[in-house]
C-alpha cells in the first residue's frame, strides 16, 4: 500500500513536471509566432514608410538613417511580440487554464469516488470554446454515477437480506432435525421446510444470474417467428398442478394465428413470471385469466387474476428490483421476478403496464410487435 501512494506521488510529480515543460515550450512557440507575424507586419510597413520618405525627400536615405530605421523596427518587432504574447497568455489563462484545470480537479475527485462532485458553470465564457457544454456533460456523468451507486449499494443490501432469510431457515430447521427425540412427523414437516427455503434459495440466485445477464447484454436476443398463443397455452400448462390444488377458474381468450418475431426463450421467462405471480397472489377459488389478441402491427397479451391486487404507490414501483408491496413477506418472494420481465420487455423492444386495485386483483398487459 505504502508502495502503491508512493508510485502514485512520483507519478504525480513526474507529470507535473511534464506539464510544466509543455506550457514553457508552449510559451515560447506562442512568442515565436507572434514573432514572425510582427517582422513579417512591421518590416513591411517601415519599407512603406522608407519608400514615402525617400520619395518626398527627393533624394535617398542615407547609410545611418537606414540602419536606425532597422534598429528601431526590431525594436518595436520585439516589443509588439512580447505584448501580444503577454495579453494572450492572460486571455488563456483566465479563458482556457482555469476552466481546464476546474474540470481535471473535478475529473480527479469522481475518480476517488467522490461522486457528489459538481462543477458551477463558468461565467462570461464564450459559448464557442464549448467549456459550458463539458461542464453540462461532465455534471450528468456524474449525476448518472451518483445514481448507479446508489443502486449498487441497495442491491447489495437487498440481496444481503434475502440470501439471509432462507439460510437462518435451513440452519434453525437443520440444526432440529438433529435431534433424535423428533418425531417422524415432525422430521417430515421441518425437512419440506428446508427443501421449500433451499428452493427458493435457488430461484433468488437463477434470477440475479439472470438479471445480471440481461443488464449486462451477455444475453442476445434471438429472434425468430413464432405462434404466440401456443406458446402461452404452454407456459398456462404448466401451472396445472398449481391451479388444481387451489381451485382456481381459468379464463382464455386466444385468438388464433398470433404470429410475433422475437426471442422465444426470453418471452417465455416474461410469461411464466407472470402466470407464476397471478397464480400465487390469487386465493383459492379466485380467477385467473389470458387474453392474446393481434392490433395492427402489435400482438397484445392480457394476464389478469381475481388476487389480493396491489396500491397506486406499489404499482409506480412494482418493476424495481427487490420491490416488494407486501413487505410482511407474508407471500414468498424476492421482488426479482417482475424487474426481470420489465427488462426483457425493453429487450424485444416492447411494452408493459399493469392495472390494480386492493381486492379485486391485477391485470398485466404487454405489448410486442409482431415483425
Amino acid at each position: 500500500m505504502i508502495r502503491d501512494k508512493q508510485n502514485d506521488r512520483d507519478s504525480r510529480e513526474s507529470t507535473d513536471k511534464e506539464s510544466r515543460f509543455k506550457r514553457a515550450f508552449s510559451s515560447l512557440w506562442r512568442y515565436a509566432v507572434f514573432f514572425l507575424l510582427m517582422s513579417f507586419v512591421v518590416t513591411c510597413c517601415m519599407l512603406l514608410f522608407l519608400e514615402i520618405v525617400s520619395g518626398v525627400r527627393g533624394e535617398e536615405l542615407t547609410k545611418e538613417e537606414i540602419e536606425l530605421a532597422a534598429k528601431a523596427t526590431f525594436l518595436n518587432v520585439i516589443l509588439l511580440s512580447l505584448i501580444c504574447t503577454v495579453i494572450d497568455g492572460i486571455r488563456r489563462q483566465f479563458m482556457v487554464n482555469r476552466p481546464v484545470k476546474r474540470i481535471t480537479s473535478a475529473a480527479e475527485k469522481l475518480m476517488r469516488g467522490d461522486l457528489s462532485v459538481r462543477i458551477e458553470p463558468l461565467k462570461g465564457q464564450p459559448a464557442e470554446t464549448g467549456f459550458n457544454e463539458i461542464i453540462s456533460y461532465f455534471n450528468k456523468a456524474a449525476e448518472e454515477l451518483s445514481g448507479i451507486e446508489t443502486l449498487r449499494t441497495d442491491f447489495i443490501a437487498n440481496v444481503s437480506h434475502e440470501l439471509k432469510t432462507p439460510l437462518a431457515v435451513i440452519n434453525n430447521y437443520g440444526t432440529i432435525l438433529q435431534q433424535p427425540e423428533l418425531s417422524d412427523e415432525k422430521r417430515i414437516e421441518y425437512a419440506k421446510a428446508v427443501t421449500d427455503a433451499s428452493r427458493r434459495l435457488s430461484e433468488l440466485i437463477t434470477n440475479i444470474l439472470k438479471l445480471n445477464k440481461l443488464e449486462n447484454q451477455e444475453i442476445c436476443p434471438a429472434a425468430e417467428e413464432f405462434d404466440l398463443g401456443e406458446q402461452l397455452c404452454e407456459c398456462l400448462l404448466a401451472y396445472e398442478e398449481v391451479w388444481e390444488r387451489k381451485a382456481l377458474e381459468i379464463e382464455t381468450d386466444i385468438e388464433d394465428g398470433v404470429m410475433v418475431y422475437a426471442d422465444r426463450e426470453m418471452l417465455s421467462l416474461v410469461w411464466n413470471n407472470l402466470f407464476s405471480n397471478a397464480f400465487k397472489f390469487t386465493e383459492k377459488g379466485g380467477t385467473v385469466g389470458l387474453s392474446v389478441k393481434a392490433e395492427g402491427d402489435l400482438a397484445v397479451v392480457r394476464v389478469f387474476d381475481t388476487g389480493c391486487g396491489i396500491s397506486r404507490e406499489t404499482g409506480e414501483h412494482i418493476f424495481e428490483k427487490f420491490y416488494q408491496g407486501d413487505t410482511s413477506h407474508s407471500v414468498k418472494g424476492n421482488g426479482l421476478g417482475l424487474a426481470l420481465v420489465k427488462r426483457v420487455i425493453d429487450i424485444v423492444k416492447g411494452e408493459i403496464s399493469v392495472e390494480s386495485e386492493l381486492g379485486k386483483g391485477s391485470v398485466f398487459t404487454v405489448r410486442i410487435g409482431r415483425k
